[in-house]
């Protein structure tokens, strides 16, 4: 089955509002196993919606549409399709009804306008809307279906999940739903991991793999049509039983989790906790952290030592190590090292993770931008890692910050 989704506003097309509702269908029709094949927006005007739903109609057995059934004129989304379709509207009462209660408890008087939210396609299958008032419809024209939906996505998406998906079960035949897993790795960036894969990926079919990337990120998600969860766990395993044999280490996770979620969670398993020392990063890592609910389990505090003072003062470094002719300076494994170590004492944690660079845009101790080190204590030895980030001032700030994850992954393997 091919869909097409056509969102219906002027202020779509005006950048007033982001068209979410077309990523949050595409993905649950593909859940049912339906692939949407057009997304479409178009303004309210009638001769242009006529036209979306006639293109549409060429090239696609479901039809969804969101916006356009609201109480003002420029709703026109039922009516447009009532005119193409040849079908007058009609009240649905058990709609009328919930309206008029509502204005009556509320003790308001019910504008005449605010019916059209009630109307429905003589024929078709109403569509309860439980947070709002306009009603949708499903109905099946000489092959094609149809669904309209509000635009408002509080109301758009418990509709979908509770009327449209039952609708679409009952009345299209022979649905695969897609399953699929995902594969998150760390430490290697999507272009190194699509060689190892490259040949796995030039003969799929299906199953599927489609790797995503963000910074110091990488997941694959391998899909497959299959009638149950069984059938669909026995036909991916073969695939990601290779992709481990494969890449295994660089693998953390088998599902759509963060590093720094995966890490927290992996930390308060063990009962241990974290605090870091930041310079360059200048509060990101702990920003990624603390971003992460319950990450008070495991995450002990921080220090954002941006300056040398700082670290002398409160980190305990002393300042012949930091400044002056021979010292290793701030930016130095050295001091990484001694950050890692002393945040790690003074928060009482079992593991201190510390970051140190030039984040730009300018040289500092004469290094270069993007000169990073960091530092690990705890779990062993301290140690630093030297990294060459590479980017702008917030790019190497936002890698710096996943590098020092991934290095404390490193150590929690080890």
């Amino acid at each position: 089955m091919r869909a097409e989704i056509i969102a219906v506003g002027t202020e779509l097309l005006m950048g007033q509002i982001a068209n979410t509702n077309a990523q949050f269908l595409s993905k649950g029709l593909a859940d049912l196993g339906i692939g949407v094949y057009f997304h479409t927006v178009v303004g309210d005007n009638a001769g242009r919606i006529k036209e979306s739903l006639a293109l549409a109609k060429s090239r696609a057995d479901l039809i969804i549409c969101t916006g356009g059934l609201g109480p003002t004129q420029d709703d026109i989304t039922k009516d447009v399709l009532a005119e193409v379709l040849g079908r007058p509207l009609v009240i649905h009462q058990p709609s009328m009804d919930k309206m008029t209660e509502l204005f009556a408890k509320r003790n308001m008087p019910m504008v005449e306008s605010n019916a059209r939210q009630a109307l429905m396609l003589e024929g078709s299958d109403p569509l309860a809307n439980e947070t709002g008032l306009a009603v949708g419809v499903a109905l099946t024209v000489d092959g094609t279906r149809y669904v309209l939906l509000p635009g408002p996505p509080s109301e758009m998406k418990p509709m979908f999940e509770l009327q449209v998906k039952p609708w679409l079960e009952a009345n299209v035949e022979g649905l695969e739903a897609l399953h699929s897993t995902m594969l998150k790795f760390a430490g290697i960036g999507e272009s190194s991991l699509e060689h190892q894969l490259i040949d796995l990926i030039d003969a799929q079919t299906d199953p599927t793999i489609a790797p995503y990337a963000k910074e110091g990120e990488v997941a694959i998600r391998l899909t497959t049509r299959a009638g149950s969860a069984q059938e669909a766990a026995r036909k991916l395993k073969p695939l990601e039983d290779e992709i481990r044999r494969r890449l295994g280490g660089f693998i953390y996770a088998a599902e759509d989790i963060s590093l720094e979620e995966f890490l927290l969670r992996e930390l308060a398993s063990r009962g241990q906790t974290l605090a870091v020392a930041e310079s360059c990063t200048g509060g990101q890592l702990s920003d990624l952290l603390t971003a992460v609910p319950g990450s008070s389990n495991a995450f002990a505090g921080g220090v954002i030592s941006y300056t040398n003072q700082v670290k002398h003062r409160v980190l305990g470094i002393p300042l012949n190590e930091l400044e002056g002719e021979g010292a290793p300076g701030a930016v130095s494994a050295e001091t990484a090292i001694r950050m890692a170590e002393a945040v790690r004492t003074l928060c009482g944690a079992d593991y201190g993770l510390s970051v140190t660079g030039v984040a730009g845009p300018s040289e500092s101790e004469g290094k270069p931008v993007g000169l990073v080190y960091v530092g690990i204590a705890g779990g062993g030895e301290a140690a630093a890692v030297e990294l060459q980030a590479w980017g702008n001032r917030s790019t190497i700030k936002l890698r710096a910050s996943k590098s020092a994850l991934y290095q404390l992954w490193e150590r929690l393997k080890s």
